[in-house]
């Protein structure tokens, strides 16, 4: 589907289908979509395949005509994912006086306040960069706090979901180094080519604070990888612990019942035994069994086996 934005007092607004914005955004185009932009547009085939390719690394190309970037984003999460934290891509591409995207994520691109004080598709070009780096951080808070939930949930049971949530996490970190890294070198040549691509000096200091933040953006996504590596260990350990302390819990209720049934089979068997006609055997029976279960708490606790 084609979505057209233009430029309006600074801002970017949805325009009419038969106007001739400077913004063309392809939200996960089809067949004929796909052969206009290699017709028209003179778009390589692969490079435009590879920008709907979810495992396809972040790359800048220059074509005659036109700059080609595919870059990386985290996809949209869903409850069906499973705490599996996804990465996409979306490809841009940079003539004179347009700027094409093409996304297979089918979400609007232009919304939130990043995309203010845009007076040209340069500008729209490195605002988009911004909005995925932003992104980015956005889901790195989110896997912070699901994992200091899931922490929790952990230390309080045994069962074995929890843990694997957590490997879930820590997968979707790697791919998410992956991809953050992959970014930053493509910010890199852009900051290097920024003359061949025309920016001014404004767009040029705005490259600068893209690199840092991006740069902040996989420095945050490695201590999360890193103490979430580290720290798997010792809540396996946690989780083996609760169960060791559970088995010595059930331990001592079954020896504890296992004592005065004991005592109480020795009187009933079918045999002549002491005190079997004593007028208060069932009570002196009964004493015998709570002074053993008595007996066998204190012996425990001197042992000191809880």
């Amino acid at each position: 589907m084609l979505i057209k934005y233009e430029i309006i007092e600074r801002k970017v607004c949805e325009a009419l289908p038969e106007s001739q914005a400077p913004i063309h955004f392809f939200m996960n185009p089809d067949e004929n979509e796909k052969k206009l932009l290699i017709n028209e547009y003179k778009l390589d085939e692969h490079t435009l395949n590879s920008s709907l390719d979810p495992d396809e690394q972040a790359r800048l190309e220059f074509e005659p005509e036109h700059l080609a970037i595919i870059f990386k984003s985290p996809k949209n999460y869903s409850g069906k994912d499973q705490f599996f934290f996804k990465v996409s891509s979306f490809g841009m591409f940079l003539f004179k006086d347009l700027i094409i995207v093409v996304s297979s994520a089918e979400t609007p691109l232009f919304n939130g306040k990043h995309f203010s004080k845009i007076g040209s598709v340069r500008d729209a070009f490195l605002k988009i960069v911004f909005r995925a780096i932003s992104h980015f951080n956005e889901h790195l808070k989110i896997i912070n706090q699901v994992s200091d939930e899931l922490e929790h949930k952990i230390n309080a049971s045994m069962e074995n979901k929890y843990l694997l949530n957590l490997f879930t996490l820590e997968k979707s970190l790697v791919y998410y180094l992956n991809a953050i890294n992959s970014n930053s070198i493509v910010i890199e040549k852009l900051k290097i080519n920024s003359a061949k691509l025309e920016l001014s000096q404004e767009q040029q200091e705005y490259l600068d604070d893209l690199i840092i933040e991006n740069n902040q953006c996989l420095r945050q996504a490695e201590i999360y990888s890193n103490v979430l590596a580290g720290l798997m260990d010792a809540r396996v350990s946690i989780v083996s612990n609760n169960l060791n302390v559970l088995m010595k819990t059930l331990n001592i209720i079954t020896i504890g019942i296992m004592v005065p049934t004991f005592v109480v089979s020795l009187f009933s068997m079918n045999v002549t035994i002491p005190i079997q006609a004593h007028p208060f055997a069932f009570w002196i029976i009964l004493g015998i069994s709570i002074i053993s279960v008595v007996g066998f708490m204190i012996f425990w606790k001197f042992k000191k086996w809880y």
